[in-house]
């Protein structure tokens, strides 16, 4: 099963967007951080992941529909070309609470002591706590004395942010003219995608870190600042085969990974990020600032 639902003015042309499936969204990220887990340095980790994925699905299925814009906030956001769904402006509704209450009880039964203290702490905290460290990672900002707590709260952020853009019509939705953000919630990429869905083998997708969505760009072309293919370059682990490759920008000097799903169907950009942290500090090294975040993985202050 595809974990995709394509957006295409007809069946002749590619689509523009792909929204995520509620159904698979998280189910087949779970099943990759398995599948990379067994024999990796930081198998634990992914394990954990896993899990947390798998949490992110049941939360997903048993969310309550939460409120959405009405008809004048949507025909606004098309005429001025605005992702309708911006996250950083869009009251939220508290059914994202329910969903970090489902995620963070999900994972107590398997957690080690220390996992265990840490869910138990973030549960007891008041919602006030829960909206201020949302508003944080929303908009990008990972500091603060709560930092530790904020992958688990995105976590949730994304179970909510799926359910509100599948629940749109498709008619919501329309490509921006500023291609470095998500034209559905506003936020930045985690990376890119090539062969995001059958249909569009050899073309790149961005894809959004907050709700998975993925919008069509230009292949061998900065995701931040959009300069062309003479300005790109490429880099992987030596002796690595895998799917998991990142693109540098000599112009702005950040980088954000591509993931070939082209070469490897199982793969999932989330996960196959995190198993390829390697490859960052390789970037990092060589002095390219990431460009995107993965939302799982806050560094919080230095």
């Amino acid at each position: 099963m595809q974990d995709t639902i394509p957006i295409a003015p007809s069946s002749s042309t590619p689509p523009t967007l792909i929204l995520p499936s509620p159904a698979t969204h998280f189910s087949q990220r779970a099943d990759r951080f398995e599948q990379l887990a067994p024999g990796h340095a930081l198998g634990d980790f992914l394990q954990f992941m896993a899990a947390l994925a798998r949490a992110q699905h049941a939360a997903l299925q048993q969310l309550t529909p939460p409120a959405l814009p009405d008809a004048a906030h949507l025909e606004r956001a098309r005429t001025h070309g605005m992702p309708p769904l911006a996250a950083q402006s869009l009251p939220r509704d508290a059914a994202w609470h329910s969903a970090l209450y489902q995620v963070l009880d999900a994972l107590v039964p398997t957690a080690n002591s220390a996992s265990a203290a840490l869910l138990a702490e973030l549960r007891a905290l008041p919602a006030e706590r829960w909206e201020a460290m949302a508003a944080r990672i929303l908009d990008t900002d990972f500091s603060g004395p709560d930092a530790r707590h904020y992958p688990l709260v995105a976590a949730a952020l994304q179970v909510y942010w799926v359910q509100l853009v599948t629940s749109l019509p498709v008619q919501a939705y329309a490509p921006l003219d500023v291609r470095n953000v998500c034209p559905a919630c506003g936020c930045l990429p985690l990376g890119s995608v090539i062969g995001a869905h059958a249909d569009v083998t050899g073309l790149r997708y961005a894809q959004c870190a907050l709700c998975g969505t993925q919008w069509n760009v230009t292949r061998a072309s900065c995701l931040a600042c959009g300069a062309g293919e003479d300005r790109v370059g490429y880099h992987s682990i030596e002796g690595d085969t895998g799917p998991m490759q990142a693109e540098s920008c000599d112009e702005c000097h950040s980088y954000f990974k591509l993931l070939r799903r082209d070469k490897e169907g199982s793969a999932d950009l989330t996960a196959d990020d995190l198993a390829s942290l390697a490859l960052d500090m390789l970037l990092d090294d060589a002095g390219f600032a990431r460009g995107g975040p993965n939302l799982l993985f806050v560094p919080g202050e230095s």
